[in-house]
């Protein structure tokens, strides 16, 4: 039986969105139904709306979700109907190469449902991110869903299926940023912001945020910066370095995704540290670094693709962490909206007035 309900669809490039009601199966197969609590409003999102991903039209958006399962396909066991889950987009497979050697986090063959949710015309939709959220129920793969502590609100959680996580997992999993060291975050939008909020976790000992506007420099400062740059005022590279003692940040993360802002990061590390791109590139830009810079340099250049994270180690403990007041996921939330306000969240998230916006149903 297919479950009518409201949803936020994107039907053509650049086109605003449109409230519609649409199809969603019952789970089949190790597929899990979602009744959506809460869904954070993701630059991702806004890039599928855009065509910046791809050109599958009509588009499901959404993706940074938390809610409640409401029923199982056969064969599902890690979750059963009213446990309080996050939804990922890194359903880990177990059989890949990746998944053999240990390294699940790094999974080739995550998965999604396979039955496809559609407009009441039948027209197949795109989930975001295998997700698609900006529902009031969505079909996932039970590897989807990670089961956390209900005592937090749906509206926090789910921010740590997108952004938040992959600021954090870019300064603990993937930068390894440990106590005492030096950090430097450029760009403080949400994943930037996740990103200080994480090296404060691991205990840095200076947190540098370098940004264009001060609205988000002084947030960055609440999230645990111990020093703002403004770049537009001042060379970021010669700050960083003045701050670390002549040396350069022991990690530098690019939480930007621009050529002239990696290069920045490369340049403001120190010798034999560690630049971490979790920043998303569109796909026409290309970086030049003179090769004996990078080879006498030392040192790590990674790129961080959902903070490397594993979702059913990480989401449980940042969900603790968050109950204990040890991780203020609070402060991200901008503001909450409605699910016919996601338009005008666009809007304000690229004029830069909001770190997020979460549509709560």
């Amino acid at each position: 039986m297919a479950h009518q309900v409201r949803a936020v669809v994107a039907r053509e490039k650049g086109a605003p969105v449109t409230l519609e009601t649409i199809n969603v199966p019952d789970p089949g197969p190790g597929e899990a139904l979602v009744k959506v609590e809460a869904c954070g409003v993701c630059h991702t999102d806004l890039h599928y709306r855009d065509g910046g991903i791809s050109d599958d039209f009509p588009f499901l958006l959404g993706h940074e979700a938390a809610g409640i399962v409401e029923a199982v396909g056969e064969g599902v066991t890690d979750v059963v109907p009213g446990d309080f889950v996050i939804l990922n987009w890194r359903a880990v497979c177990g059989q890949c190469r990746a998944c053999l050697r240990g390294r699940p986090w790094y999974c080739f063959n995550t998965h999604n449902a396979k039955q496809k949710m559609t407009l009441l015309d039948g027209t197949e939709l795109s989930p975001a991110l295998g997700i698609g959220a900006f529902a009031e129920k969505t079909l996932v793969a039970a590897g989807q869903c990670t089961k956390v502590d209900p005592a937090a609100s749906a509206a926090v959680a789910g921010l740590l299926g997108c952004g938040v996580m992959a600021g954090i997992g870019a300064a603990i999993n993937t930068g390894g940023v440990g106590r005492g060291d030096s950090v430097a975050v450029i760009g403080c939008g949400g994943v930037g912001d996740a990103a200080i909020a994480g090296s404060r976790l691991a205990g840095a000992a200076k947190i540098i945020a370098v940004d264009i506007d001060q609205r988000k420099l002084e947030t960055a400062r609440k999230l645990g910066a111990t020093h703002t740059v403004n770049s537009q005022e001042t060379d970021p590279v010669e700050v960083i370095r003045r701050l670390t003692g002549g040396f350069g940040a022991d990690v530098v993360i690019e939480a930007v995704g621009r050529p002239e802002t990696y290069r920045q990061a490369f340049y403001a590390r120190d010798l034999a540290g560690t630049v971490v791109l979790v920043g998303v590139p569109t796909p026409d830009m290309t970086l030049e670094l003179p090769l004996l810079d990078v080879f006498g340099r030392g040192g790590a250049l990674k790129s961080s693709w959902y903070g490397d994270c594993l979702p059913s180690r990480d989401f449980p403990m940042l969900i603790d962490l968050y109950l204990q007041g040890r991780l203020d996921l609070d402060a991200f939330v901008s503001e909450t909206i409605a699910l016919d306000e996601v338009e005008k969240a666009f809007k304000r998230m690229h004029h830069g007035e909001v770190l997020r916006s979460v549509v709560v149903l």
